[in-house]
């Protein structure tokens, strides 16, 4: 039998939830996705303490291993609670990369703890940090020498409000989500990525030397170019890869949101679709690159173009339309990954119910009836409006009130 728990954080009576009859008529299920992938692997957050995390001094929570939903005013905290789990996967914030601000405000340092049930093994997460002091993260006591071999360990999605940036702002915010996606299920990819971007520092301040100094090296720079050539040759080529696996699992998600018939499109920009040899290209943008003081060339200049009907949908896409895509785009993430990992990730849905109709909420929450399906976190200012949406799906579920 399903069960429920309905737990107020500040002790107050709990307040009865009523059915909404005429909901499950909203419920479109996305059969077509209902598919179990062989040995899979589930993973579940079971615990999370914070100490000092944005505006917690100290909270524990005890979770569900499908449903956990934390309700309450804006201001209150949720957010910041799904924050700390999407920190735990990825060692930063989400919303805030600089991690000094994620300190309380007057206090030191932070400390966010989770407990993991991951194939029957119990798996501590610590992610720590001191003012002044080098982020920690640590995985059953032991500290990670280098970040990155943490990333893919907790495999996680989140769908938010900020998301919207994907359209709005520039490449760069496109070619991260690339990269996260990628790096989550291939670590070659993750590490020739921080060689690029290191040696890509590297002749950058050679090309500012140079121009301080009034001086000039080829052989010095080729150095750095030939490197720069096989590195981003190899991530270039797994970015097309990726592409052509997600590309038509993003349009089958966006058909199944939207309801309707758009033509919509993934296109990879990218410097070598037309040079095959970024050694080339470097030595083709020499002068320019000598003028501006910075490589102007190379995959770091990469970007994902978003098309409806073969236009930007950031110019010629209604909001509704931007909304599908944007979702379409989380749920071909999580389900490139739980393909690619074999591990169901965790999805997080934040503040969605004030920004989506109640359609499209109740499509992805619909999505953990699924049998290969992991562990979903909400976050929204109306407990009854919440309770209404998961209590039309037939899994267990808690409710943590924050007010």
């Amino acid at each position: 039998m399903r069960r429920k728990n309905i737990i107020f954080i500040d002790k107050k009576k709990a307040i009865y939830l009523l059915f909404f009859n005429n909901l499950q008529r909203l419920i479109q299920p996305f059969n077509c996705f209902s598919y179990f992938i062989e040995n899979l692997v589930f993973m579940i957050l079971k615990k999370l303490s914070l100490v000092n995390y944005k505006n917690f001094d100290s909270q524990s929570f005890a979770f569900d291993s499908k449903i956990n939903c934390f309700v309450g005013p804006n201001g209150i905290g949720k957010t910041n609670v799904l924050d700390a789990i999407y920190h735990l996967s990825f060692g930063k914030s989400y919303f805030n990369p600089i991690a000094s601000q994620n300190i309380k405000h007057d206090q030191d340092f932070f400390v966010i703890d989770g407990v993991y049930d991951k194939h029957e093994r119990e798996e501590k997460i610590v992610v720590s940090l001191k003012k002044g002091q080098k982020k920690i993260i640590k995985r059953n006591g032991k500290i990670y020498e280098r970040f990155s071999d943490h990333l893919g360990f907790l495999p996680l999605v989140i769908i938010s409000p900020a998301d919207i940036d994907l359209i709005v702002e520039g490449s760069d915010t496109r070619r991260k989500f690339l990269d996260s996606v990628i790096s989550q299920s291939d670590k070659n990819y993750l590490n020739n990525l921080i060689a690029y971007n290191k040696i890509l520092s590297q002749r950058n301040a050679l090309l500012k030397y140079f121009a301080a100094n009034h001086t000039f090296n080829k052989d010095a720079l080729s150095v750095y170019d030939e490197q720069l050539a096989d590195y981003g040759l190899s991530i270039f080529e797994k970015r097309q890869a990726f592409l052509e696996i997600f590309t038509p699992i993003f349009k089958a998600r966006y058909t199944a949101i939207s309801n309707n018939h758009e033509i919509v499109d993934l296109v990879y920009k990218s410097d070598l679709i037309a040079h095959n040899n970024l050694k080339d290209l470097l030595l083709e943008v020499l002068p320019k690159d000598k003028a501006l003081q910075y490589t102007s060339k190379g995959i770091h200049k990469d970007d994902l173009l978003f098309k409806i009907k073969s236009y930007p949908i950031k110019k010629f896409g209604s909001q509704g339309q931007q909304k599908s895509f944007l979702i379409a785009l989380k749920l071909a993430q999580f389900d490139f990954i739980k393909q690619q990992n074999k591990v169901a990730p965790i999805l997080l849905l934040d503040d969605v119910f004030d920004k989506l109709d109640a359609n499209r909420v109740a499509q992805i929450i619909k999505l953990v009836d699924a049998k290969d399906f992991g562990q979903l976190f909400i976050s929204d200012t109306h407990p009854k409006r919440t309770e209404d949406v998961v209590k039309s799906v037939h899994q267990s579920y808690q409710i943590f009130n924050l007010a």
